[in-house]
């Protein structure tokens, strides 16, 4: 019989699941604010993964996509451990922002500290009793600012074991990411970890796609570490990408788009049209390089130099 998965102040057995909560603060009520995680503890020995979602408060995408899992898995047939942390900025969820209360950005506060701010002591919190636990982690993410994300995993493509992860994932794109100072995906790095980040869809939203393309994907994942058994192939294979970057609007006005999420462009292709209220004096927002539509905003309205469209550039493109 394996051992028990120690978190917190419980113990799980193998061959069981249990939910723990983490004490993060007391609020000015009195009351305590937690972070919540769920464990599923395989009967057999295998790796030990974590998901985590809404990092930023107002992401709900991947809230679903770990209930989904949990659903998919259990402790009698998994191979491992999962740890599942479906709302790490539990402030900011409660409440639909971004931020934390002092509008710092959790996911440039990591590794944390354990008598820094709130941010600072969350990061810390879900580095030890989360990420220090386990082996490889899957960060769940979508678009921010009214902009709307293709399913795509961001990783460091250069490392053949995260590369081969991030393939198995089976996301329309895999985009080699630098690492952000700050970010849980760096602090993961430097921990030892292997850490995956999934970008799909729009923030205060609950779309299908998005979260279908992440289920399939982190149970793809889980059976590539050995933990499942073997799941559908996605319907293509994933598109390497090594370079992309976010065409600006060159005026203000009402922004009328010409393409979709996925499509892909060629350098000098229309994407859309900025105009005033009447039409007129409108100009053209043209692709900057050839390659895939991978994030677009969703914005009406822009001004000179808003970001319009994220094109992700194929690897072996000119």
């Amino acid at each position: 019989m394996r051992e028990s998965f120690a978190i917190g102040a419980v113990r799980v057995r193998a061959g069981q699941a249990k939910s723990v909560d983490l004490p993060i603060a007391r609020l000015v009520t009195g009351g305590d604010v937690s972070l919540p995680v769920r464990v599923v503890h395989g009967r057999e020995p295998g790796p030990a993964v974590w998901l985590d979602a809404a990092v930023h408060g107002d992401e709900v995408v991947g809230v679903e996509v770990i209930r989904r899992v949990l659903a998919a898995v259990s402790p009698r047939t998994l191979r491992g451990t999962l740890v599942a942390v479906p709302v790490v900025n539990v402030l900011g969820f409660m409440t639909g922002d971004r931020y934390l209360p002092d509008r710092r950005d959790l996911n440039r506060s990591f590794p944390g500290a354990a008598r820094g701010s709130l941010a600072s002591r969350i990061a810390h919190l879900l580095m030890t009793e989360v990420v220090a636990r386990c082996d490889v982690g899957i960060d769940l993410h979508t678009g921010s600012d009214r902009r709307d994300n293709l399913p795509q995993v961001r990783a460091d493509l250069d490392d053949p074991e995260t590369r081969r992860l991030a393939a198995a994932f089976g996301a329309p794109v895999m985009l080699h990411a630098r690492l952000r100072d700050g970010s849980l995906r760096q602090a993961a790095r430097e921990a030892g970890s292997i850490a995956l980040l999934y970008e799909a869809g729009e923030a205060l939203r609950l779309e299908e796609q998005p979260v279908a393309a992440g289920v399939a994907g982190v149970l793809r994942v889980l059976a590539a570490l050995g933990m499942l058994e073997e799941q559908p192939e996605p319907e293509a294979e994933p598109v390497e990408c090594r370079a992309s970057g976010w065409v600006r609007a060159r005026g203000s006005g009402i922004l009328h788009l010409e393409v979709e999420l996925g499509d892909r462009v060629d350098a000098g292709a229309r994407l859309g049209r900025v105009a005033d209220a009447f039409g007129t004096g409108g100009r053209i927002v043209r692709a900057d390089r050839d390659g895939i539509v991978i994030g677009l905003t969703r914005a009406p309205i822009v001004h000179a130099g808003d970001a319009v469209a994220h094109i992700a550039a194929p690897e072996g493109s000119a």
